[in-house]
């Protein structure tokens, strides 16, 4: 018997899912070990090995494919932990990375973070400016050398550097994404002086126009790349001591898996590579349900992650914005804000807030009894009787309930004049109405209706909560994964090679009627061949088979003179002025969609800054047959009901033991449905049915 396995590395707990070649997965979960996450995976793989009888240290020998989802070089720049960086760029745009854009103060943050003016700053610089060299030199926009570069001048900068203790050099210079030669030859300069210094160079790694954001992931990919190139190598080197003998891969933020290797080379890469496997997995799923527009939405212990799948292809943005900086490297889109069962709750001037600070997994919520005080949205809902106590975790991880509730009554309902359940309720709804504005925002406001989309909830604590974020927006049913504890994980598992490319060489023209003529479309169809063949190359390296690669074309386009582009597709081969209208009349269906027909331009003719490619090499992976929550205690006798406080006071709900449902069974609200890894509640008025693939399916009565 062969495995598969994917694991996703969360601020609470550890993911896993075991997926065998005949189609059964197991999903298992373990507390996160911040001060080792690797201690985290060993101990999610001895759980595998206990659920499946093996001996321990057995299970590695027997697994073909191995993929991961880790936030190491996200934890590695919110913790200031990258590694000494210098910046050699182009004599008098030495301030390009401090100065920033406009919104670099506010960029990536929560509203309630935007709106507090006196407290808004830029991000603190990854490089300081005393680590950042000049080099004479100099290239126009057109890629012309205007100044030659001073050779003499690179090595006295490298050798500055140097003295300065630097571990990596990021090489930026002025236009060098229409002509690279001098950023090149410096690259080999930094080489002979430095050879085991890391080396980032922007025309390999972003050729794109945007001095700022060009720098900035260049800057941050070799500040980070050392710090994600030894966990990588230690994580195989461990790997491989324990038995495993199969492939490595690892979650990238772009909508696939990429290899450990180039993870180490492009660490900008996988920034956000979590969340990202959740969407993925989602998307699959879309897929096999026929819903083609659906809301993402996980919940676990430390935030409340939002993507979105149109046409059931999920929203992937060419930038990023990570811990206040702009990221020129593709992503799917997951916003985020401080919403997770271990939000802490507490009082402040008479006012009762939820998040976005975290209790996380250590101390973790008061229930937890791990040392945690402050009450958390999981508190409350032990306090309410949606979460029992003793079959948390399907009754591995005892909760105490007399914990929440004290810490529910010292720090909110005592200071509020209120009932210990009242102020759990308030807690509760403070967190729903906090997610349920967050999916308005990314829906109505964003010219969506709500109406055509099915929220997709999972995570620990989103079935718990999706009856009430998901039916205020109105959406078409709630449908909570049969992996909704380790949909992120399982996304590690599914997941398809992908790699992304982008170049940068602006067109313009100045009208709009007769612009499809004047745009050179062999020259565009020429730079899209250079970039295909780069990417299927990347792909054929990292093990894809030819006949399984595919891959989608576009350019970025906007009306001249404005600064934001959209992403709009191109067919494969030859380009023609056809071609060329059709673009431009998708761009203007796309303009209006997002921004409104009224805000259309075309007066100001139009510009094509970039083209850029996906390429997807899809993996032979096992179809599921069956999905097993593991790590349960399931000889745990469970009430018929249990009481549950709503507001307004206490109501009997049914309690139904999830691993009991089959396909086809209903439940009717209010009702608990126990899972081992999480708990899902039915509301009032609503419906819950067990579809052919197990996913529980919420909706109103009436519908």
């Amino acid at each position: 018997m062969s495995y598969y396995v994917g694991i996703d590395i969360g601020g609470t707990f550890t993911d896993a899912v075991l997926l065998d070649d005949e189609g059964v997965a197991r999903l298992l979960k373990t507390p996160t070990t911040l001060d080792d996450p690797a201690r985290g995976v060993n101990n999610a793989l001895a759980l595998a090995e206990r659920e499946l009888g093996f001996a321990e240290g057995s299970l590695l020998s027997q697994v073909d494919y191995f993929g991961l989802g880790t936030t190491v070089a996200t934890n590695a720049l919110i913790e200031r932990k990258g590694v000494k960086t210098g910046i050699l760029t182009t004599r008098g745009f030495r301030d390009t990375l401090l100065i920033q854009r406009g919104m670099g103060h506010w960029a990536g943050k929560e509203l309630h973070e935007i709106t507090r003016f006196s407290t808004r700053e830029h991000p603190q610089p990854v490089v300081p400016r005393e680590l950042i060299a000049e080099v004479v030199e100099r290239v126009d926009y057109k890629g012309a050398v205007v100044a030659p570069l001073d050779e003499e001048s690179v090595r006295a900068a490298v050798r500055g550097l140097l003295d300065q203790g630097v571990q990596a050099i990021a090489v930026v210079l002025l236009w060098s994404f229409r002509n690279p030669a001098h950023e090149q030859r410096v690259a080999e300069i930094v080489r002979e002086l430095a050879p085991d210094v890391y080396l980032s160079v922007s025309s390999d790694l972003a050729p794109v126009l945007g001095e700022y954001e060009r720098t900035a992931t260049t800057a941050l990919n070799a500040y980070l790349g050392p710090h994600v190139q030894r966990y990588m190598n230690q994580l195989q080197e461990s790997l491989h001591q324990r038995g495993m003998t199969g492939t490595l891969r690892i979650l990238d933020s772009g909508g696939g898996v990429i290899t450990p290797e180039r993870c180490g080379q492009t660490a900008v890469s996988v920034l956000t590579s979590g969340p990202t496997g959740g969407v993925l997995a989602s998307a699959k799923l879309a897929e096999q349900l026929g819903t083609p527009n659906v809301l993402t939405t996980d919940m676990g212990g430390t935030s409340f992650d939002v993507g979105m799948i149109l046409d059931y292809e999920p929203v992937v943005s060419p930038r990023q914005e990570v811990n206040g900086y702009h990221v020129l490297k593709p992503a799917v889109q997951v916003t985020a804000i401080g919403a997770g069962g271990g939000s802490i709750a507490q009082v402040i001037d008479g006012q009762l807030l939820v998040g976005p600070e975290s209790a996380g997994s250590v101390p973790g919520p008061a229930c937890y009894m791990r040392g945690g005080t402050r009450p958390t949205v999981t508190d409350a809902d032990v306090v309410l009787g949606i979460i029992d106590p003793d079959y948390f975790l399907g009754g591995t991880f005892q909760l105490d309930r007399e914990a929440a509730v004290q810490a529910v009554k010292e720090h909110v309902a005592d200071p509020l004049g209120i009932s210990v359940e009242d102020a759990a309720a308030g807690i509760k709804q403070i967190a729903d109405h906090k997610m349920a504005d967050l999916l308005d925002t990314l829906t109505v406001g964003k010219g969506h209706d709500p109406r055509d989309f099915v929220v997709y909830a999972y995570g620990g604590a989103g079935g718990a909560h999706c009856h009430g974020f998901g039916h205020e927006l109105g959406v078409q049913s709630v449908v909570v994964p049969s992996t909704a504890t380790v949909h992120s994980a399982f996304g590690a598992v599914m997941s398809d090679l992908h790699v992304a490319a982008e170049l940068s060489d602006p067109l313009a023209t100045p009208v709009w009627e007769g612009a499809a003529e004047m745009l050179p479309a062999a020259r565009i169809a020429e730079n899209l061949a250079r970039l295909e063949a780069q990417v299927r190359e990347q792909l054929l390296d990292s093990g894809a088979e030819p006949d399984r690669i595919h891959v989608q074309r576009y350019a970025e386009v906007r009306f001249r003179m404005q600064s934001k582009s959209l992403p709009v597709a191109l067919p494969a081969g030859e380009l023609t002025a056809t071609d060329m209208q059709g673009l431009l009349d998708a761009f203007v269906a796309q303009f209006e969609e997002t921004y409104g027909a009224e805000a259309v331009f075309t007066g100001a003719g139009v510009e094509i800054p970039s083209v850029r490619v996906q390429a997807k090499g899809e993996l032979r992976k096992p179809a599921i047959s069956a999905v097993i929550s593991g790590g349960s205690a399931l000889d745990l006798e469970r009430p018929a009901t249990r009481k549950v406080y709503l507001p307004g006071g206490w109501i009997d709900a049914d309690v139904v033991r999830g691993t009991g449902l089959k396909p086809g069974d209903i439940v009717d609200g209010p009702a608990i449905i126990e899972h081992p890894g999480t708990t899902i509640f039915i509301g009032e008025g609503q419906q819950a049915a067990i579809d052919r693939l197990e996913n529980t399916v919420i909706t109103t009565k009436e519908s």
